[in-house]
């Protein structure tokens, strides 16, 4: 459910990661008709883009726009069946994030004490095929680049990250005075090798056919040596840009092939082609 908030007490409480596809845009006009002049988004890259194209006619004095990464969204009722997966209580829990640290972290509301999933043991390949649907499954805009500042985990090494983009963005950001600490960021591991396993996962997945199970005995070790030797920071960030670009061509060739050449801009084919994907016979923006 997108709100309207007007205090920092609602604001905390809205906090964390809901992977549940929320109409946040439908909120700009009742924010406007409410009195509100200046307001502050909070959204992802499709719902960034659709305020954009609104901005102008909107009348608003000023809208701040803070974007997340690309978040894989799906329904609400998909997003709790993937809680009921990896809680036994998934009714008490009331905070979710993806971190740098290729780990899930899980807080509740109850008074249990918070805990962390590594990435490699979450139960992902007992979701359904279209747990997400093509277009979260086809984005092509992962980094938000018309938010004014960006914050996620993307290129982060434990803390998060931040990619200011115009005067606006830095703004919000100096406005937070001695309450930011900044960091260097941190550029290690290779990211070669997790990129070609995604790739032939998502062949196979794209495909139709089942994605390879690691064996049960081999995730504790890959999991403990994954924040250890992949990649991190920067390179963490390059490795997620070029997944989601293969991830996109993948997936609309099987879904939508006679829409390639609409749907694919070419900066995701020079993202990918590292990889061997190369425009197909109409698929070629340029063509």
């Amino acid at each position: 459910m997108p709100v309207i908030v007007t205090d920092a007490a609602a604001m905390a409480r809205v906090r964390g990661m809901r992977m549940g596809f929320a109409p946040t845009v439908a909120l700009v006009e009742p924010a406007r008709a409410a009195g509100h002049r200046r307001i502050a988004f909070v959204g992802i890259p499709c719902q960034v883009h659709a305020l954009r194209a609104l901005e102008a006619e909107l009348g608003f004095e000023r809208i701040l726009v803070i974007g997340t990464p690309c978040s894989d969204n799906t329904t609400t009722e998909n997003f709790h069946r993937f809680l009921a997966l990896i809680d036994p209580a998934p009714q008490g829990v009331s905070y979710l994030e993806f971190r740098a640290d290729y780990r899930v972290e899980l807080r509740y509301d109850d008074g249990r004490k918070g805990r962390t999933i590594p990435f490699l043991r979450l139960p992902l390949s007992n979701l359904p095929q279209d747990f997400f649907p093509l277009t979260c499954r086809s984005c092509v805009d992962y980094t938000n680049r018309l938010a004014d500042i960006t914050v996620g985990y993307m290129g982060g090494d434990g803390a998060q990250w931040i990619l200011v983009r115009n005067r606006t963005g830095q703004a919000m950001l100096g406005a937070l005075g001695d309450a930011l600490e900044v960091l260097p960021a941190v550029d290690r591991g290779r990211r070669g090798g997790a990129v070609r396993g995604f790739l032939a996962n998502t062949l196979r997945a794209a495909g139709g056919l089942p994605l390879r199970r690691m064996p049960g005995w081999a995730r504790p070790i890959a999991a403990f040596l994954q924040p250890r030797i992949g990649p991190r920071g920067l390179e963490f960030a390059r490795a997620r840009l070029e997944m989601k670009a293969i991830e996109t061509i993948l997936h609309l060739r099987r879904a939508v092939p006679r829409r390639m050449k609409w749907m694919v801009p070419a900066h995701v084919w020079r993202i990918a082609r590292p990889y061997g994907l190369v425009p197909g016979e109409g698929e070629d923006p340029k063509g």
